[in-house]
C-alpha cells in the first residue's frame, strides 16, 4: 500500500507518548505501524489472522524490533493481559460488539488508543464497511474521550492487484 506510513507514524507519535510503555496492540498483523514501538518497553501484538501475524513477524525482523514484540494469535476477547495502553489498529469497527471490547480494554490498561476510520471515511464507504464504522463510533461515543484528533491521509495503489 502506497500510503506514507511515516506520516501516519509521526502523527501517532505526536498524539501519544509510547516511551517505556507496555502496549497491547490489537489488529497489529501486517506490521504497517510498528515504528511506534521503538521507544516502547514491550508490545503484545494480538491478531486473529495468522497470515497477518506472519507478515508482522517478517516486518519486525527487517526493522530489528522483533525483541520487543510477543505475537499472539487470538481474538481480543480471549486475551487476558495487563499493560499501560491498548492500541486498536484499524480493527475496532471489525469487532462484533465494540462497546464490550472497550470495556474489556479498560480492565487491561489505563489508556486506550484507537486509530480507525471516521464515519465519513471514503475508504469505509468503498470497502462497504461504513455501517461497521458508524456502529463502532456509536459505541465509542458512549465513553468520555481524553483527546480526539482527526488525521486524513490518502492511500495510493500501484495497480488493482495491490488494491485487491
Amino acid at each position: 500500500m502506497a500510503v506514507d506510513a511515516r506520516i501516519i507514524i509521526d502523527n501517532l507519535l505526536s498524539f501519544y507518548d509510547f516511551k517505556d510503555k507496555v502496549i497491547i496492540s490489537v489488529g497489529a498483523g501486517g506490521g504497517q505501524f510498528i515504528e511506534y514501538a521503538r521507544s516502547a518497553k514491550k508490545v503484545y501484538a494480538v491478531d486473529n489472522d495468522k497470515e497477518a501475524l506472519n507478515r508482522l513477524n517478517d516486518n519486525l525482523i527487517k526493522a530489528n524490533l522483533d525483541n520487543k514484540f510477543t505475537l499472539i494469535h487470538s481474538e481480543f476477547e480471549d486475551v487476558n493481559l495487563v499493560a499501560d495502553v491498548v492500541l486498536f489498529e484499524f480493527c475496532l469497527h471489525e469487532m462484533t460488539n465494540p462497546k464490550a471490547i472497550i470495556f474489556q480494554a479498560l480492565t487491561m490498561a489505563n489508556d486506550i488508543l484507537i486509530a480507525d476510520h471516521w464515519t465519513d471515511s471514503e475508504w469505509a464507504y468503498i470497502v462497504d464497511e461504513k455501517e461497521k464504522v458508524i456502529n463502532s463510533w456509536d459505541a465509542l461515543n458512549s465513553f468520555e474521550f481524553k483527546k480526539v484528533q482527526r488525521f486524513d491521509t490518502v492511500q495510493r495503489f500501484i495497480d488493482y492487484e495491490e488494491l485487491y
